[in-house]
């Protein structure tokens, strides 16, 4: 639905003041905050207008005007045609990325927090399979009680594995050499796919050391069928600060223990960087949410959880810093 300028600036501005301080949209209100030339008539007809539109309601005959799923939608559309990432934001996304020497878990549940803390509202992070990640490296090392240890070194940072198979020292640094020089470079997925062809024509070469190569595979093609969720709740007391909110945060605490919820609400659905799924006016949860990616190869996507009244404008923000900084980097 087009709106004219002037509708535009009132609903979007009557929408950030609302989730600013929940207090109900009036034309007086309204008037000390808009850089327009209104008078509060104009600014009431307005208001109906954009009521009768369906973007405002009024939860009272006599009181102001609160955005509907409508307004929050058509709000959050004019948000993200101009979101737009600043310099310096979540500078410790960087710190966490940079070296990227640490395990991938540990790299996913520290963008999940740091995102969390920089927004206020508990954030979801989702690696859905490990199948688009670069292989860098293999160390694989026994241990003491029969089992081997297996280090997988990607572009996005490493993979722990223990495996339940006996191997020598000798037959852990061959397996090790075997993997980097075949899969260097390549993905996950496409070592999966390949490696019972290479072992066909190469059984006298791995003979000594193919159990670890099985295991190792078996182990992968696992990990690769789970979806890892890390839920952080910093913000989650912010969601009670205001006592009409109660109802929503409550809604929005127990989606956080829900994982089969979680993984519906962050699946992306390819439409860009950046989506928002708004809650209807019933309740349920709103969701911003985006893909995390590498070299052009989505890892795993990442969104912050809340009620319908929330900071659409400073998550967007963050996430956005979150997106192109990861995308401008570049497996080594």
């Amino acid at each position: 639905m087009e709106l004219s300028e002037r509708k535009k600036q009132i609903l979007c501005r009557s929408i950030e003041e609302y989730i600013h301080d929940c207090a109900p949209i009036t034309s007086g209100g309204l008037q000390e905050v808009l850089p327009l030339t209104c008078s509060t008539a104009t600014l009431r007809n307005e208001l109906n207008a954009l009521e009768a539109m369906g973007f405002l309601k009024q939860l009272h005959t006599s009181g102001g005007r609160v955005p509907t799923a409508q307004g929050y939608r058509y709000y959050v559309e004019q948000l993200l045609s101009r979101a737009v990432a600043t310099e310096g934001q979540l500078d410790e996304v960087k710190d966490i990325i940079g070296s990227r020497s640490n395990s991938l878990r540990e790299i996913v549940s520290g963008i999940a927090k740091v995102v969390s803390e920089a927004t206020n509202y508990p954030t979801v992070v989702m690696l859905d399979g490990v199948d688009n990640l670069v292989l860098k490296e293999f160390k694989i090392v026994p241990l003491l009680d029969d089992n081997v240890m297996v280090l997988i070194g990607t572009t996005a940072g490493y993979i722990n594995q223990t495996l339940d198979v006996h191997a020598s020292a000798e037959d852990c640094e061959n397996a090790s050499q075997y993997l980097t020089k075949h899969f260097k470079g390549e993905t996950i997925g496409y070592m999966i796919d390949n490696i019972d062809q290479l072992e066909d024509g190469m059984k006298s070469e791995i003979s000594a050391f193919e159990s670890v190569v099985c295991s190792l595979i078996s182990g992968l093609k696992k990990l690769n069928s789970q979806r890892i969720i890390d839920v952080k709740r910093t913000g989650s007391a912010k969601l009670l600060e205001n006592n009409r909110d109660v109802e929503d945060a409550k809604r929005v605490l127990s989606v956080l223990d829900d994982e089969k919820e979680l993984s519906s609400m962050i699946e992306l659905e390819g439409k860009g960087d950046i989506e928002v799924t708004i809650a209807d006016d019933k309740g349920d949860c709103s969701v911003v949410k985006a893909p995390i990616k590498l070299d052009g190869r989505q890892l795993a996507s990442i969104g912050v959880i809340g009620p319908q009244r929330m900071d659409y404008a400073g998550i967007a923000a963050a996430l956005k810093v979150v997106v192109d900084y990861l995308g401008n980097l570049k497996g080594e």
